[in-house]
């Protein structure tokens, strides 16, 4: 089991997890070659702070490792319309769906009365789909129904646009994106962003880590808005985590069970992967048991991980949850003077950018 090393006493200010990041190191578009990002290793016993490749993984993984991965797949959540009674111009978000009702996020000038129809249209323009408003939902939100009735997921297949982060781009898709804002492993649909660490990882980088003795095995979770918002108070005890559906079947467990106890380690790919297994043992009261539901972990310093013995992720934004789960992982310190490094070093920042593997 990893503990949450004692470097330092684990500051519970959000203030500490703040940092100036040059607008310039934030990426706006993926690497030419999917695998070509940089990667910063982290080595928690040592402090030592290295520089290497993507492609140099497998030279950090040792044979009886597990590799776990997010397969959640990215749905083309974003929809484009107008009001049929106004003509006004409307955006929507989808965030969940029920017996054929759906919330969204949306935008649009003025109040949306239900009764009212929203008309979609296409990437290509074409008007599409009808939506009818049902009613406004706890959250401020909207929920509406497609007329006439249709599944969701066809629906968004038919007519939605990749809802990338507002940073790239100011959330524009280009013709890349829908390919390369998707892991190669992605196959169960529920995410409205992606799980960035699993972008680096090629088909080719993973029969490399295969050949080395390695296994690779995938649990799910959906990400939901909430992953990449700043932290709202001033202490991380009074943050209240959104929550997202998780899953860890029985195979996944037997696999990793096996593997610690013949002596691998489980290297977490980003950090919805590490939050599904570290839900996975709260539930298991201190080992990884098969688990489904809905997960609103919050993993802050002072955390002990039981599910999690390596962690390869992206470079988070300031003031987020990332942020502290990255540092309650390696040490506030030790994560702090890699982010000193990082943007001295000119690395990529955020969803396309480059990767550090903590170890």
């Amino acid at each position: 089991m990893a503990d949450n090393p004692d470097f330092e006493n684990p500051s519970n200010e959000l203030d500490a997890y703040d940092f100036e990041l040059p607008r310039d190191l934030i990426a706006q578009d993926p690497t030419p070659n999917r695998g070509d990002s940089r990667m910063m290793i982290v080595n928690r016993a040592s402090g030592r702070i290295d520089h290497a490749s993507v492609r140099d993984l497998p030279d950090y993984l040792r044979a009886g490792d597990a590799i776990v991965v997010n397969d959640s797949k990215v749905i083309p959540a974003r929809l484009v319309g107008f009001r049929e009674k106004t003509r006004g111009r409307w955006e929507g978000l989808f965030l969940r769906e029920e017996n054929g009702v759906a919330e969204l996020i949306c935008k649009s000038r003025g109040y949306i009365q239900p009764g009212e129809s929203i008309v979609l249209r296409d990437p290509e323009g074409r008007e599409q789909q009808r939506l009818i408003v049902v009613a406004g939902s706890e959250r401020g939100h909207v929920l509406l129904k497609p007329e006439p009735e249709l599944p969701w997921l066809e629906l968004l297949e038919s007519n939605g646009r990749v809802p990338l982060p507002p940073y790239i781009r100011d959330g524009q898709m280009n013709a890349l994106d829908k390919d390369r804002y998707q892991t190669v492993y992605a196959r169960t649909p529920g995410s409205v962003a992606a799980p960035t660490a699993g972008l680096h990882l090629t088909a080719e980088l993973i029969q490399r880590i295969r050949a080395a003795g390695v296994a690779l095995v995938s649990v799910t979770l959906h990400v939901g808005l909430g992953t990449f918002r700043p932290i709202q108070v001033t202490r991380l005890a009074e943050h209240k985590m959104h929550t997202e559906f998780a899953q860890i079947t029985e195979p996944v467990v037997k696999r990793l069970s096996s593997c610690r106890s013949e002596g691998g380690r489980i290297v977490a790919i980003g950090t919805t992967s590490a939050r599904t297994l570290e839900t996975s043992v709260q539930h298991g009261h201190g080992s990884i048991v098969p688990w489904s539901g809905q997960t609103d972990i919050f993993i802050k310093p002072g955390h002990r991980f039981g599910g999690v013995d390596a962690l390869l992720t992206n470079f988070h934004l300031p003031r987020s949850s990332l942020m502290v789960l990255v540092s309650a992982f390696a040490g506030h310190a030790l994560i702090m003077e890699a982010y000193r490094k990082a943007i001295e070093q000119q690395y990529r920042f955020y969803s396309y950018g480059d990767c550090m593997i903590i170890i």
